[in-house]
């Protein structure tokens, strides 16, 4: 039975490194004197990715970035802004060349997240507010939504 499967090649992946590159919060309701009476928060987040090819072989950087805005529903005003740039580097092998781009913009974030959520709840917290716990993001679909953005922006004449 081993026979059968040593056609295939063997996807291999390592996380060599990861970091936060960049990280700021502000928090505009100690800045304002905004009293917590007045705080109806509505939270957004949003992620983009950044992947590159490293010079070493089958090494890539994957940069995560997410922005927190929190606004007060009553008045529109920011409570509190988080931006996070997390970075990864991954040794990825036994990848198919048509797969890989995929590959490292779906299975590697999900490597991350759990970091990234950690930070993202620890900064909020020692911020000052509640720590924030940010819903798990779905890698493929937002793979899917940016391939769908791309087409559509093609399909539109000059």
């Amino acid at each position: 039975m081993a026979e059968e499967n040593s056609g295939a090649p063997q996807v291999r992946m390592s996380v060599l490194a990861q970091f936060v590159r960049d990280l700021s919060f502000e928090n505009m309701v100690a800045q304002k004197g905004i009293t917590s009476s007045d705080v109806q928060p509505d939270i957004q987040v949003a992620v983009s990715l950044d992947v590159r090819k490293r010079p070493v072989e089958n090494h890539y950087d994957l940069i995560t970035k997410f922005k927190v805005t929190s606004k007060n529903k009553t008045n529109d005003e920011t409570l509190f802004l988080l931006e996070l740039d997390y970075a990864g580097v991954f040794q990825v092998e036994g990848v198919p060349e048509d797969q890989l781009h995929p590959f490292l913009l779906i299975e590697c974030p999900r490597m991350l997240f759990p970091f990234v959520r950690r930070i993202i709840s620890d900064v909020t917290r020692d911020g000052g507010f509640p720590p924030l716990n940010i819903d798990t993001v779905d890698f493929l679909a937002l793979y899917r939504q940016e391939l769908a953005r791309r087409a559509q922006a093609q399909a539109v004449p000059n």
